[in-house]
């Protein structure tokens, strides 16, 4: 399968099952990479050996999808910026925009460029200060009395709509 030239950014998300289960959803979607920053933790710890608590969600795709740590948030996002992706945050904010809205196939939203989808911590989600960084925030709203979606099942359903698979 051909790697779509969308990244991934994951960052303080701290559940190692979610970060499992983001890179098998970024596998089956064919993500070009994913950036981890913050507290974010690896597929392979300090020493090099395999975290079991992320490949036991990730099932494999950790060594298929390609990966970095990134220091800084700030800095990536201005790489990326340099490098023409768009990056979008996917967090509830008064700015944010329908997720339905944004199109990698080269809708009026993607503005032609590559894409950078950003989801942040499980409870705080993303700094207003890193928000104010991307070119876009987009939102799943909410029809139930829950606030939010699980952030692994929230980046997927995004990834597909926005990737149109």
């Amino acid at each position: 399968m051909k790697k779509i030239e969308t990244a991934i950014i994951i960052h303080d998300v701290r559940s190692a099952h979610n970060v499992g289960a983001m890179f098998r959803t970024a596998e089956a979607a064919g993500i070009f990479k994913i950036f981890l920053t913050g507290y974010t933790p690896a597929p392979f710890g300090r020493f090099g050996r395999p975290r079991s608590d992320v490949a036991k969600a990730a099932l494999g795709a950790e060594k298929l999808v390609p990966w970095e740590i990134k220091k800084s948030l700030s800095a990536l996002i201005s790489k990326l910026k340099q490098e023409k992706y768009q990056v979008i945050a996917l967090e509830q904010s008064p700015k944010s925009i329908d997720y339905k809205k944004i199109s990698a196939k080269g809708g009026p939203a993607s503005g032609g460029k590559k894409f950078a989808l950003m989801v942040g911590n499980e409870v705080a989600g993303l700094p207003k200060s890193i928000l104010d960084k991307c070119d876009k925030i987009a939102e799943i709203k909410m029809r139930g009395e829950k606030e939010s979606l699980n952030v692994s099942v929230a980046l997927g359903i995004a990834v597909f709509r926005i990737l149109n698979l």
